[in-house]
């Protein structure tokens, strides 16, 4: 590696050392103030399953200095959710260097896009998936049993369940890249259609394990989001390669 290469990398790697500081630093004040409302926060986030539970059931903790660590983890989660636009912002602005003048004035919008579809995947976990998948646990209770869900393992199912769906929203985003970057097309995506809903199928399955309303509550969005990205496909690929999909279709 000669001098100038040497000097080219170094510039990336302080580059990526100044934007991952200044996310942490967005983070960190994020979680201060979030701490201030983990208590109350940690009531929305349980509120769903509270609201499938008999009237006196309630959530359990069983270490003295669990719930302390529950509501830091609550906070932590929460300002990461505020700080997400920020965060995304200084995670494009890793790759305008590369990118020409036009797509430059793209980096904004899709840092809006990115937060909005991030969040827009907890919500739908929060308002639709999780109601639907408490119902579906609880309803294993009778006069012999009874659930004691730990305050613990729920904050951990739940934000995971929550991040995996914030993850997924953001396909459409990722297939746009993908497109431009000549990695996928709209009619290699067409023409795959098959493998990837068996794929989604699968990766619900490995995800939730044997649970199978949860493994069709991941793989309906996913399968949507598949449609929608051949879209966003069709739109962001070359001029040439939309005609020649448009003359096929």
């Amino acid at each position: 590696m000669d001098k100038d290469e040497r000097s080219a990398l170094l510039g990336v790697l302080q580059g990526l050392r100044k934007r991952l500081v200044a996310s942490a630093v967005a983070v960190g004040i994020g979680f201060v103030i979030t701490y201030i409302f983990s208590e109350t926060l940690f009531k929305v986030l349980a509120s769903p399953l509270k609201a499938n539970m008999a009237p006196q059931g309630k959530l359990i903790y069983t270490g003295l200095p669990e719930m302390f660590f529950v509501y830091i983890k609550v906070a932590f989660v929460a300002g990461l959710m505020l700080a997400s636009p920020y965060v995304f912002y200084q995670m494009w602005m890793l790759a305008t260097p590369g990118f020409r003048e036009r797509q430059r004035r793209l980096v904004l919008p899709f840092v809006l896009l990115s937060s909005v579809l991030f969040i827009g995947g907890g919500l739908f976990g929060y308002f639709i998936a999780f109601p639907l998948g408490f119902h579906f646990f609880l309803g294993f209770e009778s006069q012999y049993l009874q659930s004691l869900p730990s305050a613990k393992q729920y904050f951990s199912f739940s934000i995971k369940t929550l991040l995996l769906f914030g993850v997924i929203f953001e396909i459409p985003v990722a297939v746009f890249f993908l497109t431009k970057a000549g990695i996928i097309t709209p009619q290699g995506m067409k023409k795959n259609r098959a493998y990837a809903m068996l794929a989604i199928f699968i990766m619900a399955a490995v995800v939730t394990g044997t649970d199978v309303i949860t493994q069709v509550m991941l793989a309906i969005p996913l399968i949507a989001l598949y449609e929608v990205g051949i879209l966003i496909s069709r739109l962001a690929a070359p001029k040439k390669a939309s005609e020649e999909e448009s003359r096929e279709t």
